[in-house]
């Protein structure tokens, strides 16, 4: 996925500033930086469900404005950070509306194979036919991430997946994430808050401060202090423990 000349403006305000960025296939790449950096934005800019003002994406070569719904649906998956559905619908069925770009509700085999091996791989399994309703928020988090998963797009883009998740479930969904990287050559592109877990977890990071990119390089290269202390405006160490860069900062 390339951007190239990528500004956004809300009113008056510049959320994105001349963005220019290239997303390695089959890496996992983390966006870093403070609140209001335009992590958000960029990401939902790149799953085009904010429009492109000035500027361009191409996805695979193509530019993106260019895609039909379905075409994209079936290449391009996105979890947003706020999700609310007021349906009294089961895990299943919130799961299954991820094969909509496929099989326009009529499930196949294939489809249902999919749905059930992502339920499982969020640990999901005897929650199936639960009400959404019911559901605490990180049981519901993880059903979103399933229907994503069940969804088996190239390109996974994920705005702060981690929200509601306690550490084991945080840490096993990075672990499946890596997984989909390595054995299935998928493109995972995840905002996170917790610079631990992109130092940990992610192949490059992209560091972003008051709507710009503020560095780009693979993981190693970006925790050093030289460069989180001004994308924090805050002390940050770094210890290295275990042959992992580990961020200690309060």
């Amino acid at each position: 996925m390339k951007i190239e000349g990528l500004s956004t403006s809300f009113g008056k305000k510049t959320i994105l500033e001349n963005i220019d960025l290239t997303i390695k296939k089959g890496k996992l790449t983390a966006f870093i930086g403070p609140n209001g950096a335009g992590k958000t934005t960029l990401l939902t800019t790149m799953s085009r469900l904010i429009a492109t003002e000035i500027g361009h994406i191409y996805l695979n070569g193509q530019d993106l404005k260019s895609f039909k719904s379905r075409q994209l649906a079936q290449q391009l998956s996105i979890l947003k950070q706020m999700n609310h559905l007021n349906m009294n619908i089961t895990v299943s069925e919130l799961v299954a509306f991820a094969r909509f770009p496929y099989s326009r509700g009529n499930l196949t085999l294939d489809d249902k194979d999919k749905i059930n091996l992502s339920i499982d791989q969020l640990g999901l399994s005897d929650l199936a036919e639960t009400n959404i309703q019911t559901l605490s928020g990180g049981q519901l988090q993880r059903a979103y991430i399933a229907m994503i998963l069940a969804q088996d797009t190239e390109y996974i883009l994920l705005d702060e997946p981690l929200n509601n998740l306690d550490m084991n479930f945080a840490v096993q969904m990075l672990h499946l994430l890596q997984k989909l990287v390595t054995e299935f050559g998928k493109t995972v592109i995840i905002v996170l808050h917790d610079i631990n877990f992109a130092a940990s977890f992610a192949d490059e990071i992209v560091a972003m401060k008051s709507g710009k990119i503020f560095a780009h390089n693979q993981t190693d290269d970006i925790i050093h202090e030289d460069i989180l202390n001004p994308l924090y405006d805050m002390s940050v160490h770094i210890k290295n423990i275990d042959g992992k860069k580990i961020c200690l900062y309060f």
